[in-house]
């Protein structure tokens, strides 16, 4: 990595996850985007294989951060007010993109897609063995998470890329936290977080029938 991230740490990261719920289990938004932003970070780090990913998130945590700066900016708070908010007021395209394409609803909606990719990627990294390829966990988490909302060519193109990805030794060198041993064991901490606010994330989105937002 180069000096830019040199003070990347990746449990800082993921532990700013923990950050997002509140007592009442509310997402925050703040500290959702700002968990976001440090993940680009780390996505950055490891070249431009994942610029597929870190580019489309780049430009949805700008949509984001215009809405929670934004005149009605009290109403994106938190993922459950913000949802009231636009499904109360129709400010959400159920059916196609219309008269809202970058609503909050959509634009989060997305962020949740790839951040169980994401999740899904750090756990095989952290339970598979020394000599796992990191192209085959990373091709299987993105099949049981992007891969049914991404087109067939864009499919193919992500997969041939995954063949390039480096060893999993270097993926758990590059979060910064010590050795490949500590780097496990911090991801065996910090990652429920994740899943939690994921959980709660998709929930909230299933309650609302909002999972498969245009």
């Amino acid at each position: 990595m180069d000096g830019l991230e040199s003070d990347f740490n990746l449990r800082v990261v993921l532990v700013s996850f923990k950050q997002c719920l509140n007592e009442k289990e509310e997402v925050l938004l703040d500290h959702y985007l700002a968990g976001w932003r440090g993940l680009v970070r780390f996505l950055n780090s490891l070249g431009a294989i994942f610029s597929f990913i870190s580019k489309d998130v780049t430009a949805k945590l700008q949509i984001m951060e215009r809405l929670r700066s934004g005149p009605q900016r009290e109403h994106y708070n938190s993922l459950q007010a913000m949802v009231a908010y636009e499904v109360g007021n129709q400010l959400v395209d159920l059916t196609r993109r219309s008269r809202h394409p970058d609503s909050g609803c959509r634009t989060v909606l997305r962020l949740h897609r790839a951040l169980r990719w994401l999740q899904l990627f750090l756990e095989g990294l952290r339970t598979s063995p020394e000599d796992a390829r990191t192209a085959v966990l990373c091709t299987d988490s993105y099949n049981a998470s992007l891969a049914a909302y991404h087109p067939w060519i864009i499919r193919r193109a992500v997969t041939v890329a995954f063949c390039t990805l480096p060893t999993r030794k270097v993926f758990l060198e590059a979060m910064n936290v010590g050795s490949p041993q500590q780097a496990v064991e911090m991801l065996g901490e910090a990652l429920p977080f994740i899943e939690r606010v994921y959980s709660v994330s998709q929930e909230l989105y299933a309650k609302h029938s909002l999972l498969d937002l245009p």
